[in-house]
């Protein structure tokens, strides 16, 4: 049984309606457990194992048993959280730490969504999973502090640290850029921050390749052939700037009718928009390691891009 926390969220939801589509057996969980709560963690997980919690779902004991947890929950307000310290440490520290705890005791398998903000983004080359973490904000420096308790916590774990995040189900980059091409006739965007766009549908795949691989990893000859545990970075293929994300969304969005106005978009600098924090100005990670262990070649992000804009669950309105 695969337990997802955070089934809510962007990821999360498109974690659940992958699961669904390939009839694999998992619990959604979301604010309704408290993961800054390791007592409340523990209660749920006892919860499950009585089969009156499946309703209608007729399951044996060993079938009710967690063995995977995916963790999708997290505080992701880069400005807010230099206000809102306790609460993003909460959840971007203590609760992969109580998560990463019950994991370790019922003898589950983690996977944990992470971040590029852990580095300072002044690097000039993709970031490798044992580059420094050197956060430059709130955000940053508890997620980073999160990685690190579950470390501590576990060895049977899989962080995916991932950016410029973008999924049907959520306020993301796309959707607002779409909203604000069709309402307005000029728009600005940063030309000075460079990064990969993730699509959430190929994150999402990712994730279940990791279960999938580790189930099916006994050879005939008894060998091991698990994905190894630690850090794993995964975004769309190639580097692009938010301004050329942006006239990429323009572009792609007239093509495929979302966006019916002729709106001009206009690179701009990271000084013109007054921020709390300081963001990456380089945020591309080296995919190689994930790549090489599932023997993968990884969509460009302009190509995934335009699946997404022109498949039937794309929404805009959903969230703007």
């Amino acid at each position: 049984m695969i337990w997802l926390i955070g089934c809510n969220g962007m990821l999360g939801s498109e974690i659940a309606f992958q699961l669904k589509q390939n009839k694999i057996p998992f619990i959604g969980t979301d604010k309704e457990v408290d993961i800054t709560d390791i007592s409340a963690l523990e209660k749920f997980i006892k919860n499950v194992e009585t089969e009156s919690y499946f309703h209608s779902e007729q399951l044996t004991r060993a079938q009710r048993q967690i063995k995977w947890i995916i963790n999708c929950s997290a505080y992701t307000n880069v400005e807010k959280a230099e206000e809102d310290v306790e609460l993003a440490t909460a959840l971007n520290t203590t609760g992969p730490q109580n998560i990463a705890r019950v994991a370790r005791n019922i003898g589950a398998k983690l996977i944990h969504i992470s971040t590029d903000y852990v580095f300072n983004g002044k690097g000039t080359s993709p970031y490798k999973e044992d580059s420094a973490r050197e956060p430059l904000g709130v955000y940053g420096k508890t997620k980073a502090e999160g990685e690190i308790a579950i470390q501590k916590e576990m060895s049977q774990y899989y962080i995916i640290r991932t950016a410029w995040l973008y999924g049907f189900d959520g306020k993301n980059f796309v959707y607002t850029m779409t909203n604000l091409m069709n309402s307005k006739e000029e728009i600005k965007v940063v030309n000075d921050q460079k990064g990969s766009p993730t699509c959430a549908v190929d994150l999402a795949e990712v994730v279940l390749k990791f279960i999938q691989k580790s189930e099916k990893a006994k050879s005939f000859f008894g060998k091991n052939s698990a994905p190894s545990y630690g850090i794993y970075h995964f975004t769309n293929e190639g580097e692009t700037t938010w301004f050329e994300f942006a006239q990429e969304i323009n572009k792609l969005g007239i093509k495929h009718q979302r966006i019916n106005n002729n709106c001009k978009v206009q690179p701009c600098t990271s000084a013109e928009f007054a921020a709390k924090v300081e963001r990456p100005t380089y945020s591309v990670l080296d995919k190689t390691k994930i790549a090489k262990e599932f023997k993968m070649k990884i969509p460009a992000w302009e190509v995934s891009l335009e699946k997404f804009i022109k498949n039937s669950r794309f929404s805009p309105n959903w969230i703007y």
